[in-house]
């Protein structure tokens, strides 16, 4: 099984709006039983909070469902946890790798490598207007597509 951990800030926008849109994606392609996700935040500002609502809402516009995901902080253990571990944005990518623990296993990336139409980060849109969470969801279904047509190209090795 081929284990992928999501990663942004508070982990109530971008990171489990990617772990909603993967496992929508895996249950599509019957590969569920092949490759798991999860999400996690650098910080601990939501923790055991489901979502931002206004994440839930355009996500379920687009027939993905959220509601089961409670934000939770990146641990150590994920480092050894995950095969595949993917930031958001090149911030998270750079505290992900100041916390990596001495003999962490994951491969660490930046979700976007994975995208065919989009590149860089993935912005924030908990700041912004609705179009942002809208523009996320363009970017994160091109960055789910993706990575699931790498992981069964070329899956990672442990």
């Amino acid at each position: 099984m081929i284990r992928v951990l999501f990663v942004c800030t508070g982990n109530i926008c971008r990171s489990p709006t990617a772990e909603g849109v993967f496992r929508h994606q895996l249950a599509a392609a019957g590969r569920t039983d092949e490759i798991a996700c999860d999400s996690a935040g650098t910080t601990a500002f939501h923790v055991g909070e489901p979502p931002d609502p206004r994440t839930r809402a355009a996500a379920a516009r687009r027939g993905y469902r959220l509601d089961d995901i409670r934000a939770r902080r990146l641990e150590a253990a994920d480092f050894s946890r995950f095969d595949v571990m993917l930031a958001m944005d090149r911030g998270h990518l750079r505290e992900m790798r100041a916390m990596a623990p001495p003999g962490a296993t994951a491969r660490l990336g930046l979700f976007l490598d994975h995208a065919r139409r989009h590149s860089g980060d993935v912005g924030d849109p908990y700041y912004g207007g609705p179009d942002g969470f809208e523009t996320v969801l363009d970017m994160i279904e091109d960055g789910a597509q993706g990575l699931l047509a790498d992981l069964l190209a070329a899956p990672p090795t442990s």
